[in-house]
């Protein structure tokens, strides 16, 4: 299994960047190459299926996504469903060393801030010998093969992008947004 980590801090507190990730429908706003997320069944929670529509080059693909498990307000599990073995989790996890949310910005009297602030990470892990070939409706000369081999770059770029984006709604404004990323793989 490949593996792409990419986790930031977010001015937010836990509650609120959880309940935000939890709209699996606004991700389309965050992706260049995601165009629509449709739920299909479920109300956000365990076994909630999604249709993810993706575009890129000549090529349109509709992923079947689940989630597998919520831990509120700390973490939602997926895994998609068809053509691919892939899965991965939102981290969310208060900063602080009491377990309680950090705060930062303008402090008051007593020296404490009153910005919350938390890490958020998109975990993802994908194994790309396990993708179907029969998955898309290739053009003519094109094979499955360079469909991959020029794709799988583009999951850490789209990766990146999403948690950029989505801080920048969570926030409310836009930052230079500090990303640590960790791959486990010769091929992102």
């Amino acid at each position: 299994m490949d593996e792409l980590v990419v986790r930031t801090e977010v001015y937010a507190d836990p509650e609120t960047v959880y309940e935000f990730l939890l709209d699996f429908q606004g991700y389309a706003h965050y992706s260049e190459y995601l165009r629509e997320v449709r739920m299909l069944a479920g109300d956000g929670g365990p076994g909630t299926r999604y249709a993810l529509t993706f575009a890129w080059w000549k090529l349109t693909y509709t992923a079947r996504s689940k989630v597998t498990g919520v831990e509120p307000p700390e973490r939602i599990d997926w895994e998609i469903t068809k053509d691919i073995d892939a899965g991965g989790c939102w981290r969310v996890t208060p900063l602080g060393g009491d377990g309680a949310s950090e705060t930062t910005g303008d402090a008051d009297e007593t020296g404490e801030s009153d910005e919350p602030r938390c890490e958020v990470a998109l975990e993802v892990e994908f194994d790309p010998g396990s993708a179907s070939p029969n998955a898309l409706d290739l053009p003519r000369l094109v094979s499955f093969d360079w469909v991959l081999k020029k794709a799988i770059p583009l999951i850490r770029s789209e990766a990146e992008r999403v948690v950029e984006r989505a801080v920048r709604d969570l926030e409310g404004s836009t930052r230079d947004v500090e990303l640590d990323v960790y791959v486990d793989s010769d091929r992102i």
